[in-house]
């Protein structure tokens, strides 16, 4: 299997308003209505496998959830199905950017 790709949080911030980068969080309803970064694709960890094949494989994918685990899961399912998807590590524990409320 090929290696995963990760990105620092500090990484992500620098090229999250890029056209080609969609970043997907991962995480619960509950944890993504205390904040997520803007712009972000909220689709939980558990719908990942249902749709998939909704997203565009042109694009680059940043997987996000609140340590980097789940999201590293959700990044190998997608690279397994061709995508080109990268992980944040560390998730929002560690990111330092600009959060909204939905």
């Amino acid at each position: 299997m090929e290696e995963i790709k990760e990105l620092s949080p500090t990484e992500v911030d620098a090229i999250k308003e890029n056209d080609y980068i969609q970043l997907i969080d991962v995480r619960e309803d509950e944890e993504v209505a205390q904040g997520m970064i803007e712009n972000a694709l909220h689709i939980p960890l558990g719908d990942i496998p249902d749709v998939y094949t909704d997203l565009d494989k042109q694009k680059e994918y940043i997987m996000v959830c609140r340590s980097g685990k789940r999201s590293y899961n959700a990044t190998a399912f997608l690279q397994e199905q061709g995508f080109k998807v990268s992980n944040m590590s560390g998730g929002m524990l560690e990111w330092q950017g600009e959060i909204i409320i939905k």
